[in-house]
């Protein structure tokens, strides 16, 4: 008896995930112009442009990130399956955030399960998530430790890819979160498919299709309380604003965010790769990498500039996430719309402020 539709469904999507990856397949790993920016934190480590088809052996290591949760368990459960048959390893790595009580037994529990699937290596790794600063909430704090420990693992093992589990519904709720914040097209393009070694196999695929999933294989994921608790901004998405839309709009909400998405990301990656050689001749041109210089800065198109402003306060401590467009707007204004204003504060305590025809980013407790 052939396994279950939701099993079969997550085995076919890692399958074409890791393809590229397989000895007979293999190919330069691509790295999109975001993977040279500090856009993401999953793009912030060096080594991740450093896989190419010489570097890649046969039998390279695949890690799996699991929580535990069904997304990501059913995500082990169908790369244990299918890495070998493409000539593939593949490990796994859990994140104890210590969160909450016991975190750290669950995570114990959910190395042995990973284990038991056939994961190998797998490894625990227990973080301190550092008090969100000011502009930055709880999850971004978790999100940047869960990123750090994954790196990490990933350069000790020398993995070729680390595999996360977000899906479809996932993807939806990004989208509209970023609406919320009004991050702009960026936030839009929701997030990518494969960005350096991480790699989202299951953004195609519903979040009910991994709870069958485990459900077919007799697994029994982890229920995260925070999902449910409605003090997080996601919760709240998941929970109250999608089911809305659903009900006023009808049904295919989630779909048309994450096709939205997908339809933008081309070009975001366009004008980011733009951006990216933008700032390049900004700093040739004997420009500090903490002040950039005015003129030029007018002189580029408003898509290309408002970016290149964007990943310098990034550059400079922004949290990834946090930025809004009217913060962007307002450090903008410092170049397009300059009488003199005082400094614009961001979050995480940066500053920037227009000093000597540049603009310039700082700590505010400089």
């Amino acid at each position: 008896m052939g396994p279950g539709a939701a099993v079969a469904e997550l085995r076919t999507a890692v399958r074409v995930c890791l393809a590229d990856l397989s000895p007979g397949n293999l190919t330069t790993v691509d790295l999109s112009p975001g993977d040279r920016t500090a856009a993401d934190p999953a793009a912030a480590d060096p080594a991740a442009g450093d896989l190419t088809a010489g570097g890649v052996p046969g039998g390279a290591l695949v890690l799996v990130a699991c929580s535990g949760g069904a997304d990501s368990l059913a995500l082990a459960a169908a790369a244990a399956f299918v890495a070998p048959r493409l000539g593939l390893r593949v490990g796994g790595v859990t994140v104890d955030h210590g969160l909450q009580p016991g975190s750290a037994e669950r995570a114990a529990g959910v190395a042995v399960l990973l284990g038991q699937l056939g994961l190998d290596p797998v490894r625990s790794v227990a973080v301190t998530v550092r008090p969100a600063g000011r502009g930055s909430g709880p999850e971004a704090a978790a999100r940047a430790a869960r990123y750090h420990a994954l790196d990490a693992a990933a350069r000790d093992y020398r993995a070729a890819a680390v595999l996360l589990g977000h899906t479809l519904d996932d993807q939806a709720e990004t989208v509209l979160l970023g609406l919320a914040r009004g991050s702009g097209g960026r936030s839009l393009a929701g997030m990518p498919a494969r960005r350096g070694r991480y790699r989202r196999p299951l953004l195609a695929v519903r979040r009910a299709a991994t709870t069958a999933a485990c459900t077919e294989l007799g697994l029994k994921p982890w229920q995260d309380p925070h999902n449910s608790d409605f003090r997080y901004a996601r919760a709240r998405v998941r929970h109250q604003a999608l089911p809305a839309l659903e009900t006023a709009l009808g049904p295919g909400v989630a779909e048309a965010l994450a096709r939205t998405a997908s339809q933008l990301r081309a070009d975001a990656e366009c004008l980011d790769e733009l951006a990216f050689a933008e700032s390049g001749q900004l700093r040739g041109n004997c420009s500090d990498p903490a002040g950039l210089e005015a003129g030029w800065l007018r002189a580029l198109p408003a898509a290309i500039r408002t970016r290149v402003l964007r990943d310098a306060a990034i550059m400079a401590g922004c949290p990834h996430g946090t930025l809004t467009a009217g913060h962007v707007g307002a450090i903008d204004a410092l170049v397009t719309g300059w009488h003199g204003q005082r400094w614009v504060d961001l979050p995480g305590g940066v500053r920037a402020r227009r000093r000597d025809g540049k603009v310039w980013f700082t700590s505010t407790a400089d």
